[in-house]
């Protein structure tokens, strides 16, 4: 694992597991989010966001976490293994609803600064509607990523994912 996508519905830990992975591993973590967004939750260009992406697929060694659909083909053609959290609404919706109690207010280390931590109907519907509207289209591109040769490793409980990160050697032990 070298380059690694954490794709999954908001809520579903994608930059926890970032995060953990990044450590283990010894990868840097690109949250997308990050990319895309700047202070005051003013969002970037295409354009500039295009560009910004470019410079972290040039890299030999990452994980990026994060969906933006418009770019996700280009990112599975880029790296070598894609972990899909595809969990329930209600494990997200949860999650979420816990995020905003303990960081409502200030910017979670996987935001661009400035961009404190909110809640808002769209997002609420999306997470919503996220399995139904979404999920399909992710799960097709992901069975084609794999025949096409990437690792496709794909989580429908966080415990298959907390003890798939378990079995995962250390970098030191890789080396």
């Amino acid at each position: 694992m070298e380059r690694v996508l954490i794709v999954g519905c908001g809520g579903s830990g994608k930059s926890t597991l970032a995060r953990e992975l990044g450590s283990m591993l010894s990868l840097p973590i690109i949250h997308l989010d990050r990319l895309f967004w700047q202070e005051g939750w003013h969002n970037v260009t295409n354009d500039v966001f295009d560009a910004r992406l470019a410079e972290v697929l040039a890299q030999p060694r990452w994980i990026i976490d994060g969906n933006y659909d418009r770019t996700l083909p280009l990112r599975i053609s880029r790296c070598d293994t894609v972990i899909a959290l595809n969990y329930s609404r209600a494990v997200c919706l949860r999650s979420v609803a816990k995020r905003v109690l303990l960081s409502h207010g200030r910017t979670r280390p996987d935001m661009a600064g400035g961009c404190p931590e909110r809640v808002d109907w769209a997002f609420l519907q999306w997470i919503w509607a996220f399995n139904r509207e979404k999920r399909p289209q992710l799960l097709a591109m992901l069975s084609e990523a794999a025949r096409n040769g990437v690792t496709v490793l794909t989580f429908n409980h966080r415990r298959e994912c907390r003890k798939w990160v378990r079995t995962c050697p250390p970098v030191s032990a890789v080396l």
